[in-house]
């Protein structure tokens, strides 16, 4: 959340000449920000779907009952130390898999990436099996004791790919390359290369930016023609919203014109949503980890098969995938972008900077996209 601030600037600058290379929602994220808006709650009303409705309010900074300040103090100091030894106990274990099944090996190198994606045999087997299982302890260990899998095929489903692609059974010639989702749980260092991620730098405006839509491409590509060859998954917005909007999606997971399995994460809650929009990462993780009981909603849809309309147009199959799965997820379309986002935030920031409080801000790298 840090990084979507970094080179935020509340000086007016000129407006750079739009890159015809670029789609309209990559337009938009790099557009200069004006200065914040005056009223808060007229831009809450416009950035809907980055505002916080739980009890612990935007940036988790409201006012709490006393009830609620009990529970969170007794979660820190019994829950909070005893998840964070156990995740990072969990975290330890598979670095020292996944650098055991390294040693000796050379990473790939190329387009400002550095991964070990190409790994094959016993190390691919174990680094694979043994992440699945370490994830699914992971999330046990941080509250996620139950995640509650639906398959759709739902007769909404067939209707809507007859008007746009098709949505069939899986077929070994149509090995779907993408899997699509609208929530992340991204993982760092070796751990991260070991899966293949594709890292990409919001900021940056140089021909890297088109060199990481090239790997992505690629991946998805032999992910979709190789049977052997680990599929990848895509977060398509971009970003994070609060889960009950679906805002507009990036094109990188449909140049490669292959299938794509759309997948819906939701996160019910009643006292601190997992959903993670504008608070810091460290205060989220706190809260989230004080959360007896957190809880996660999959649901998987048919495979989508583009008709040669959208394998001409990925902008139209974006829209069409994404309208798709917010029908079946009953999520608000919304056309608002990073650029928004990053107003909100920097409001957001403005306003408790002038109540004592401070936002900080970390550059980081961000996973665009994680293979499986």
């Amino acid at each position: 959340m840090e990084s979507e601030l970094r080179g935020f600037n509340t000086k007016p600058s000129k407006t750079p000449q739009p890159d015809p290379t670029h789609d309209d929602a990559s337009s938009r994220d790099d557009r200069p920000l004006l200065t914040s808006a005056s009223n808060v709650l007229e831009l809450e009303k416009k950035c809907a779907a980055y505002v916080r409705n739980d009890v612990y309010g935007a940036m988790g900074r409201g006012e709490l009952l006393l009830m609620e300040k009990l529970q969170l103090g007794i979660a820190f100091v019994t829950l909070l130390p005893l998840r964070t030894i156990l995740v990072m106990t969990v975290l330890v274990v598979y670095y020292l898999i996944c650098r055991i099944c390294t040693l000796f090996s050379v990473p790939n190198h190329g387009e400002g990436q550095e991964d070990y994606a190409h790994l094959g045999g016993w190390r691919r087997t174990v680094i694979l099996r043994s992440g699945r299982f370490l994830s699914k302890t992971l999330l046990f260990l941080v509250g996620f004791y139950r995640i509650n899998e639906t398959h759709n095929g739902s007769k909404n489903s067939q209707e809507n790919s007859k008007t746009a692609g098709t949505l069939q059974p899986d077929e070994p010639e149509q090995r779907p390359g993408a899997i699509r989702s609208v929530a992340n749980i991204p993982l760092v260092g070796l751990i991260s290369k070991c899966l293949g991620c594709v890292y990409v730098q919001r900021e940056s405006k140089s021909s890297d930016f088109k060199g990481v839509s090239g790997v992505v491409t690629d991946r998805v590509r032999k992910a979709h023609q190789d049977e052997y060859a680990p599929k990848i998954l895509l977060f398509p917005e971009g970003t994070t919203t609060n889960g009950d909007y679906l805002i507009s999606f990036k094109t990188g997971a449909f140049l490669a014109r292959a299938p794509v399995v759309p997948v819906i994460l939701k996160y019910p809650y009643q006292r601190f949503s997992p959903a993670w929009e504008s608070v810091t990462g460290m205060r989220h993780v706190v809260f989230l980890l004080c959360q007896f009981v957190n809880h996660m909603e999959v649901t998987w849809l048919p495979v989508y098969y583009p008709s040669q309309l959208e394998k001409d147009d990925p902008k139209l199959y974006a829209n069409n995938v994404r309208r798709l799965m917010a029908s079946e997820g009953n999520l608000i379309l919304s056309d608002i972008g990073l650029a928004e986002k990053r107003i909100y935030l920097a409001t957001l920031n403005e306003t408790n900077q002038r109540d004592g409080f401070t936002f900080l801000i970390e550059p980081k790298m961000t996973p665009f996209a994680v293979i499986l």
